[in-house]
């Protein structure tokens, strides 16, 4: 990585304030020091005190980027985990854009390590240094004999903070070609033993969430929004709002997509709004409930599908099933999905001083929201201020192709004289019956085995709502009319399948859909595991064996053999206590290799209970293990928790489900006992916060069918389709 050291030095004049030390790594991987005259992205920041922090690019909503970036600068500059804060970057997609997103920033795909993990270090080393040449010179010795360990320069019998070299390297140009510390260097990353930075001010409440921030004189919005996607409101009655204590208005919201009603308080708020009449043109609203969405998607599964997603011969994937010796087949459903945060939805909005705007968001995806704000207020980009906040979770819902709540909340405070902040609040409710949901998908599956139990043909037919159609996104993720999300995890499955044939087709969308953790994966994942379980016990073959014999050839396959063995062996696959059945699934999501086999008691006919699940997971150079494995474990009750009882119904159009009664979280006392176990690894590190996802479900249906007599679990929920629970 080259650094560009011909127009950027040091921070000049910090004796007036206190010197500081900028330090960041551009688009292009150049290095750049703060007083520029160009902007570049800062990601080191050190005061004269010494006191360094990370400016981190991705939000915070339990994922661990705070911690794992910190990490990386830590390790390059010689810090403990004590001795580095982190702040937020700001919004600007030219400074700080995902490497893996192109030009713009945010956090998604679980792409926050992989995309900055060269950032963050080289911008430590940098840092490290500058540090160091500065106080060679200052004790003139050579820059060679000096270290920095925990925060102190020593060497050549000399010994300081580094804070005393801050302004002596302000002085100094950034080196062209940082050294990265080897591995067998490293002191934090791949340390068990390294804990969250942001675990004790969660812990003592300290911490501040975006629902948390209060602005002084602020108003309280909520939107009443149609019971139907679609319908438009045409006008309103507040005489009964204007009641209660601390109402203080209603607007029809300039798009006509809802009714915005402002309050004193949340709680004024929310009872304001019930008491709001509104009038509601549903001509264009959707009126279809769930079972004819099922039955069009399972229509569409029996039809031609419109897209040869591999471009394979159909008629000789047909071929080789019809000269089977033994076919098996399959239909799958999978009903629409909400991402139900801990945290609903929620920004606040105000004008600046200088007359620009400034979002207060937990904020997933800034350019969105930056550049529908500076449309909606006809401002030039950089008088949008967006200041990320924590957030309580996400699963891909606070990252929309149209940026739904920030613009309702601009809206909202648009219409208004905007002398007031604006503070947007979605319930519990809004989150389940007016948000975004996992698109529904069918599947409908043939394997051919011959004689001796080998695929010879595999004929997979998709039909579902696409997410990335008629998005921003569609020119990126849609190939050939084929909706790469729709399909993902099947028809780029690593296994070394002949004969295979994938079709796609698109149904029309119900609601709003998006992406839910793990997209694509959490329906495909499935299938692809349901149905390899079901191809093993048709060739009376043991199932993790079968699985390994189609997993040769390469470094894909080979992963994915060492995740699956070290399951396997750490579950003591095949020797269940009695009374316990096991079941086992491997996949590949978003660069990662996860296996994991659940292991239950009980029967789908007198209840199941979940006693262990054992996850490995090689997701490359392991930096924080303690976050690898939290995320693993939530990514597997996300998925379990979900398969388990959980499903989005529409009626006539309109939601059904409005809380947790009924649409109802994992609860702890779920799954007994997860062990998880990272593969050591020196490959570039990969995602964490969805890949534990994709497997939990068909691992589980698999050890269902291997306590209950083979029942296959093909329409979801479980609970709703002939599982019961413990």
């Amino acid at each position: 990585m080259t650094l560009d050291t011909t127009r950027r030095t040091f921070l000049k004049g910090a004796a007036a304030t206190g010197a500081v030390l900028l330090i960041g790594v551009r688009p292009d991987g150049a290095l750049a020091a703060a007083g520029d005259s160009a902007q570049f992205n800062p990601f080191v920041k050190i005061a004269s005190d010494g006191t360094v922090t990370a400016i981190v690019k991705h939000v915070e909503f339990g994922q661990g980027p705070a911690t794992g970036l910190s990490t990386l600068i830590a390790e390059e500059i010689g810090l403990r985990m004590d001795q580095i804060a982190y702040d937020f970057a700001p919004s600007n997609a030219a400074l700080y854009n995902n490497l893996a997103f192109g030009p713009f920033q945010g956090t998604g795909g679980s792409t926050a390590m992989a995309n900055s993990f060269q950032q963050y270090r080289t911008a430590g080393a940098a840092a490290r240094e500058m540090l160091i040449a500065a106080a060679a010179q200052e004790w003139g010795v050579d820059a060679a004999e000096l270290s920095i360990d925990e925060g102190v320069i020593s060497g050549a019998g000399q010994s300081a903070p580094l804070g005393a070299f801050v302004a002596k390297a302000a002085t100094l140009p950034a080196p062209e070609a940082p050294r990265l510390k080897d591995p067998s260097e490293f002191k934090l990353i791949g340390n068990p033993d390294i804990r969250r930075l942001d675990s004790a001010i969660k812990g003592d409440g300290s911490a501040m969430f975006a629902m948390d921030l209060h602005l002084p004189n602020q108003m309280v919005a909520m939107i009443k929004r149609p019971e139907q996607r679609g319908g438009l409101a045409t006008g309103f009655d507040d005489s009964a709002a204007q009641e209660v204590k601390g109402y203080i208005m209603s607007a029809v919201l300039p798009n006509n997509a809802g009714v915005a009603v402002y309050a004193e308080t949340t709680w004024a708020a929310m009872q304001a709004r019930d008491a709001v009449e509104v009038e509601w043109d549903l001509s264009a609203a959707e009126t279809r409930s769930s079972d004819e969405i099922e039955a069009e998607i399972r229509a569409a599964l029996d039809a031609e599908p419109t897209y040869n997603v591999n471009k394979s011969d159909q008629a000789a994937t047909q071929a080789l099933l019809d000269g089977a010796d033994q076919v098996l087949e399959q239909t799958f459903y999978f009903p629409l999905l909400a991402h139900a945060p801990m945290e609903p939805l929620n920004c606040t909005i105000e004008a600046t001083e200088d007359g620009g705007i400034r979002l207060h968001d937990g904020c997933q995806l800034p350019t969105g929201p930056h550049m529908a704000l500076s449309q909606i207020f006809e401002l030039p980009m950089e008088k949008i201020e967006i200041k990320t906040m924590l957030a309580g979770g996400s699963f891909g819902r606070r990252a929309t192709p149209d940026a739904d709540y920030q613009v309702e909340a601009a809206l909202a405070f648009a219409v208004t004289d905007r002398s007031r902040p604006v503070k947007l609040v979605w319930s519990r409710e809004d989150d389940l019956r007016s948000g975004y949901y996992r698109p529904a998908f069918g599947h409908k599956v043939k394997v051919g085995l011959d004689a001796e139990g080998k695929i010879v043909g595999w004929d997979h037919r998709i039909a579902g709502q696409s997410i990335m159609k008629g998005t921003a996104f569609e020119e990126m993720m849609v190939q050939d009319g084929v909706d790469h999300s729709s399909v993902e995890g099947a028809s780029d499955t690593p296994y070394q399948i002949p004969g295979a044939f994938f079709g796609l087709t698109d149904t029309e969308k119900a609601t709003s859909t998006l992406w839910w953790r793990s997209v694509g994966h959490t329906h495909t994942a499935y299938v692809m595991e349901v149905m390899m379980d079901m191809a093993a016990k048709g060739a009376g073959q043991d199932p993790v064996e079968y699985r390994l014999s189609y997993l040769t050839g390469g470094a894909d396959q080979d992963r994915l053999r060492g995740v699956l063995e070290l399951a396997a062996e750490k579950a003591g696959w095949g020797n269940a206590p009695a009374g316990h059945a096991q079941g086992v699934a491997v996949h590949k999501s978003f660069g990662s290799y996860v296996a994991e086999v659940v292991e239950v008691s009980g029967s789908a006919e007198e209840g199941v209970r979940i006693e262990k699940i054992t996850c490995a997971v090689d997701c490359g150079l392991p930096v924080n293990p303690d976050v690898i494995k939290a995320q693993m474990e939530g990514g597997i009750g996300y998925g379990i928790g979900h398969v388990m009882r959980d499903r989005i119904t529409l009626t006539g159009g309109a939601v059904d489900q409005y809380n947790f009664p009924d649409y109802e979280p994992l609860r702890i006392g779920d799954i007994a006992a997860i062990d998880v176990h990272i593969v050591p690894s020196a490959e570039a590190p990969t995602g964490v916060g969805e890949p534990g996802t994709p497997p939990a479900a068909p691992a589980l249906a698999n050890a269902i069918a291997a306590a209950s007599g083979d029942l296959r679990v093909s329409s979801l929920p479980m609970d709703e389709n002939g599982v019961a629970f413990a």
